[in-house]
């Protein structure tokens, strides 16, 4: 694919997208599937072009003290060793100024050879007041205002600087969240101005816009949809901007969700599940389903990408033909595994001097510290967490995740975790690493025996982690939720926790109690004793999860579905490629 161009049929805006470990554009699960998008775009050479911001001191850097407390530090990181910047420059009017915007190229390569170009908008440009030049420094960081801003320049600043690019063709934009919402207006004010409109907004031209455009949901967590007041949305966007808003339906405040419904002519869930509850959250819109998926290449251990070569030679170009392990020798699986659980033993031990072993089953939970996805319910009865491993076998866990600065209560787990951790020294050996970022979870979702993951239902909207570790031959043990509910086999795939959700939700219920209980049962009845007594049907589930969900949940056969379902751009595809 070419710079400018004329190639580009789609353009995916993403207020954070991971490229690369070293370069902190991206938060979490969020950014990390944009990543695995792009690069699975350029895999099937669909014409793509990316947009999002620069993030020049990035998300945050993580420490944690003796107690467990998070302390956030700005980070630095070399821009010029990554991206270039582009000559081209583009303005945008907020709250009555104008903001100049820049922006740096990155390149994503794929198997095939077919680059997708991605570019990071950046404020940080002497023709800025000095406020508007930090807009693009902080990923979630600020205010409400400043969040505003920045979702102007990315919506706003984004599309222009396409245009200045000179990519004239787009047939279809792509909001991956609500962030980059205004970009429903860029292109209403595109029109409004070649018909020389002002507030009025014919029907036409609405749907013109929408049939542009499409929208997925990540979230069913309200803090995920943002949402700005009326005073805020009139200062910042202006006058004019509001009104057009009132034509799209918005009367009150600036629900970007909203706009992103509004006006796009596909919107989906990441998750079957998930598109159910978007539905019911957001009644009176069609929502469809496009269940994530993790880009095979990109999270697969190098000792798992050395044994698919000799096994799968197609699959660094065909993910789906990670179904074929099923055909791949238990021991050369076992082996494969062992090389990536040594690794991330020792670092582990080198990291925090805990005592890891490398013969001990060892559960994984690593992601975002948020309280609904209940880090510490394994340690809901720590006393009985202490005689399971007493009993049936040793158990050593380990954790890693950031807290958002302002999110208290992942904050708090953080601190809890290392509480816990104290108490059952010497019982279950626990270690928490800290600033977790991409490389961090490759070696964690590679390296350990079963995934944990416990998120509150229905709030996981599809969850990514697991399927990063079935990609490596890890089971999960999960909470019947998100893509878990479309992965899971019983003994087949790994094991589910609390398989009558329903009975949770009984008059007086206590979710926590009952997932709790559901956990220490499967570890005690299943999951410790196969690990220890049956290594042969523990291998074999360890293969299943390669081939049904490692086959399944991955960005190949994601954007298959984006390219046929959502752009419907498949003919003119082929014809271009």
């Amino acid at each position: 694919m070419t710079d400018g161009s004329d190639n580009a049929l789609v353009a995916y805006f993403s207020m954070e997208i991971g490229l690369d470990p070293n370069m902190p554009t991206y938060a979490g699960g969020l950014g990390v599937l944009a990543g695995d998008t792009i690069r699975s775009a350029a895999d099937l050479e669909i014409p793509m072009v990316a947009v999002t911001l620069l993030h020049r001191r990035g998300y945050f850097y993580q420490r944690l003290d003796e107690q467990g407390w998070q302390h956030e530090e700005p980070v630095a990181w070399p821009i010029n060793d990554f991206c270039k910047p582009v000559e081209q420059r583009v303005t945008v009017d907020i709250e009555n100024r104008t903001v100049h915007v820049g922006a740096r190229q990155f390149r994503i390569r794929g198997e095939s050879g077919t680059e997708v170009p991605v570019y990071l908008l950046d404020t940080d440009l002497p023709e800025n007041q000095p406020w508007d030049r930090t807009l693009t420094d902080l990923l979630y960081g600020g205010d409400d205002y400043y969040r505003l801003c920045q979702e102007m320049v990315l919506g706003y600043g984004g599309y222009r600087l396409l245009r200045a690019l000179g990519y004239n063709h787009i047939r279809r934009f792509h909001m991956n969240e609500g962030h980059a919402a205004l970009l429903v207006l860029a292109l209403l004010e595109e029109k409004l101005t070649s018909r020389a409109l002002e507030a009025s907004i014919p029907a036409d031209l609405i749907d013109a816009v929408r049939d542009q455009c499409v929208f997925t949901t990540h979230t069913p967590v309200p803090a995920g949809h943002d949402q700005f007041s009326p005073d805020l949305a009139y200062r910042v966007l202006g006058d004019r901007r509001c009104a057009w808003l009132r034509a799209c339906g918005h009367d009150q405040s600036l629900n970007m969700t909203q706009l992103a419904l509004r006006g796009s002519r596909f919107v989906n869930g990441v998750a079957m599940k998930h598109g159910e509850v978007s539905h019911s959250l957001f009644p009176g819109y069609p929502i469809h389903s496009i269940t994530n998926g993790v880009h095979a290449v990109t999270w697969a251990a190098p000792s798992f990408q050395a044994l698919y070569d000799r096994h799968l030679p197609d699959w660094r170009h065909d993910q789906l033909s990670l179904r074929y392990a099923i055909s791949i020798p238990a021991q050369e699986i076992w082996d494969a595994h062992m090389v990536a659980k040594r690794v991330l033993v020792d670092y582990v031990n080198r990291e925090l001097n805990v005592g890891f072993d490398r013969d001990v089953l060892t559960i994984g939970f690593a992601r975002r510290a948020a309280a609904y996805k209940r880090g510490t319910l394994i340690f809901h009865d720590v006393e009985r967490l202490a005689k399971i491993a007493a009993k049936y076998g040793s158990l050593q866990i380990v954790f890693g995740g950031k807290a958002h600065p302002r999110d208290q209560d992942g904050k708090n787990m953080i601190h809890r975790i290392h509480k816990l951790r104290d108490a059952l020294r010497g019982k279950v050996t626990v270690a928490y690493l800290t600033n977790h970022d991409m490389t961090l979870a490759k070696l964690v979702c590679t390296g350990v025996d079963v995934w944990l993951n416990t998120p509150l239902p229905p709030m996981e909207a599809s969850g990514t982690s697991g399927m990063k570790a079935a990609v490596n031959g890890v089971p999960s043990l999960s909470v019947l939720d998100g893509w878990w509910i479309e992965g899971h086999v019983e003994d087949v795939t790994g094991w589910s926790i609390g398989d009558r959700i329903e009975a949770c939700l009984e008059p007086g219920g206590d979710m926590d109690a009952c997932h709790a209980s559901a956990l220490y049962d499967k570890l005690e009845q299943k999951v410790i004793p196969c690990f220890y007594k049956d290594r042969e049907h523990f291998i074999e589930i360890m293969r299943q999860a390669i081939a049904l969900n490692g086959g399944f949940f991955n960005t190949q056969r994601m954007m298959a579905q984006y390219l046929h379902n959502a752009y419907r751009l498949v003919g003119e595809y082929v014809r271009r490629g």
